[in-house]
């Protein structure tokens, strides 16, 4: 019920009761309560991005609604941090690691170990301008990854169907990492210009134009849609996992690696359904092309990791079944008798 109001074409509104339930229930001391609104954060999100860069957006009612619950969520999150940015110790290379065992003990020189900001301090916002918007919903994803584990399923299928569209769903380059490492296995090395080649040579596309007299856009959605499916299908992903919500949306760094980050989670989380890690795999894709087309090395370089993680323990869980089927069936085939013995003995 709440997920069909959040979705009614008039929502999202200053005047919208659902938003401001949504945020006076977050302002509350309850937990559960807070844990309610983090759950419906990725669809209020999703629609609200997809609303601000829709072609249409200048004929769209005011969002203020959206916006008072993401900066709820954005001062929350703010003050928890207090003023501090978050960082990462990055491993000094030259120096060796717990799992060596050096003649001589490794001295510890602190000036020479390097940090990492993932998130600069958060300054206080009272609006959602245009400048800061990615970092108003970015830090509230981040706020949402920290109870991630607790979110039901359905909440977890809204982010990725949503992390999907926002990349441009459509691209057929999304499976490239899949064919190349494919075509590594097979053919023994790695094509040199794989990285350039980023479309599907027998679909009939180069260089993002279909090759031929035709250039129906149409055609060119079929042919694109039809290997998603197939290279999803090889995957073992069902194609309803396809579906996806929204519109494409530029994916500057500080929305990005929130995204990124819960996609992880969706991916390689224990508890997590089929489903959840299914859509998660198509968005990772989907994202991977787009960031490849971006030419941003540091979405490039996450993604393409949970892009290889995925495909291992896929790999991994398919041998895995087949080991306990086989082993199940040799269980169960019965072993043909014995034929008794027979001693002849001379008189």
């Amino acid at each position: 019920m709440i997920s069909s109001a959040l979705s009614s074409p008039k929502s999202g509104s200053g005047s919208d009761r659902l938003c401001q339930w949504l945020y006076e229930t977050f302002q509350s001391s309850d937990p559960h309560l807070r844990l309610l609104v983090l759950s419906f954060l990725p669809l209020l999100s999703g629609i609200y991005l997809s609303r601000v860069h829709s072609s249409d957006s200048s004929s769209l009612p005011s969002l203020a609604g959206f916006e008072a619950v993401l900066l709820a969520v954005y001062s929350s999150e703010a003050k928890s941090r207090a003023g501090k940015p978050l960082l990462v110790q990055i491993p000094d290379l030259s120096q060796p690691s717990l799992y060596h065992a050096p003649r001589n003990k490794a001295v510890d020189d602190r000036s020479r170990q390097s940090v990492g900001v993932l998130s600069p301090p958060l300054e206080p916002h009272i609006a959602v301008k245009s400048t800061k918007r990615a970092i108003i919903v970015g830090t509230a994803l981040d706020c949402y990854y920290k109870q991630v584990s607790q979110m039901p399923a359905w909440s977890k299928l809204d982010f990725c169907k949503f992390a999907a569209a926002w990349a441009g769903q459509d691209c057929p380059c999304r499976t490239k990492l899949d064919r190349d490492e494919d075509n590594h296995h097979e053919n023994g090395n790695v094509n040199g210009n794989g990285h350039i080649r980023l479309l599907r040579e027998d679909s009939g596309f180069s260089n993002g134009t279909r090759s031929g007299d035709g250039d129906e856009v149409d055609y060119e959605d079929d042919v694109i849609k039809e290997v998603v499916v197939v290279e999803m299908n090889n995957l073992g992903i069902n194609e309803e996992n396809l579906e996806t919500k929204g519109v494409r949306i530029p994916l500057p760094w500080e929305l990005l690696r929130p995204v990124v980050t819960i996609l992880g989670h969706c991916l390689f989380g224990p508890l997590n359904s089929q489903d959840v890690k299914d859509s998660a795999s198509v968005a990772v894709r989907c994202l991977y092309a787009r960031a490849s087309h971006d030419l941003a090395p540091q979405a490039i370089l996450a993604l393409q990791s949970l892009i290889r993680l995925d495909k291992n323990a896929r790999a991994a869980a398919t041998t895995a079944a087949t080991v306990t089927t086989n082993a199940s069936s040799n269980a169960n085939t019965p072993s043909k008798a014995k034929k008794p013995e027979i001693l002849l003995v001379s008189k």
